[in-house]
């Protein structure tokens, strides 16, 4: 049967206190953590797809100790299935070091149609993740996406952003990352909680999938944070004066400039 895989992320919570480690990565020991809000719309996302065709829906993840807690809400919300990465060789990957991993995690699932993912995490915020793996997996990418539907081989979705909305199409397989545009999550209910805490999650290592630790890791991956600083209270903003027709096209000018008109 054909596989969608999810891709879920354990995450602090967007509410708690969040601070580094005298490496620069986030602590994460000291934070309340859950699964990332995105990753429940992408979940969402491929259980419609499961459920409008013939598919299995497998859930992924890569992260430290009491990272699968979030292939457990996965799990409870509908997922068939939960693969989870851990290795503390990949504790301060970045993201294409993480992107390298999750590939060859995705390579041991046989028969993968779809890969989905959220359109960025709250802890990261890169946005990348899906067109690296899209790269290193050598298929279409479509990103920034809701309503996805899968028909006669090809995924379609529509996309939204500051030009206008567009439908796209592209054939399986494919990566899509979503939005929160897409249908709201689903509520686990009682049964689907009580499944998913028994379900027997796939632990696998680096040792597993075939990634050499030079490959990953703080000081390995290919980009690595030197430094960091407190991002600087907000200024106040700029104030435009004049005539009314002449603030009017000074507003226009800058949206303009921003990107941020539809023709």
């Amino acid at each position: 049967m054909p596989t969608i895989a999810v891709l879920v992320k354990n995450v602090p919570d967007t509410w708690s206190t969040k601070s580094l480690e005298a490496d620069n990565t986030l602590d994460r020991a000291n934070a309340d953590n859950v699964i990332d809000e995105i990753n429940e719309y992408a979940v969402e996302a491929a259980l419609r797809l499961r459920d409008a065709g013939d598919y299995r829906v497998v859930a992924v993840t890569m992260g430290p100790e009491g990272c699968g807690e979030a292939l457990r809400k996965a799990l409870a919300m509908g997922a068939d299935d939960a693969i989870s990465l851990i290795d503390d060789t990949l504790a301060g990957s970045d993201a294409i070091s993480t992107a390298w991993a999750l590939h060859n995690v995705l390579n041991t699932i046989d028969d993968l149609a779809l890969v989905v993912a959220g359109n960025q995490s709250s802890d990261g915020g890169t946005g990348t993740l899906a067109g690296l793996l899209a790269e290193y997996r050598q298929v279409p990418a479509v990103t920034q996406a809701h309503n996805l539907r899968i028909d006669g081989g090809e995924i379609l979705a529509t996309r939204e952003d500051e030009r206008g909305t567009w439908e796209l199409a592209a054939p399986l397989p494919a990566v899509v990352a979503v939005t929160e545009q897409s249908d709201k999550p689903r509520f686990p209910n009682f049964k689907g909680m009580k499944a998913a805490k028994k379900h027997e999650i796939t632990r696998l290592t680096i040792a597993d999938i075939g990634v050499d630790a030079g490959q990953v890791g703080l000081g390995n991956s290919a980009t690595n944070v030197t430094s960091s600083s407190e991002v600087p209270p907000r200024a106040a903003g700029e104030l435009l004066e004049g005539p009314a027709d002449d603030v009017a096209a000074q507003v226009v000018e800058q949206l303009a400039a921003r990107n941020l008109l539809n023709n």
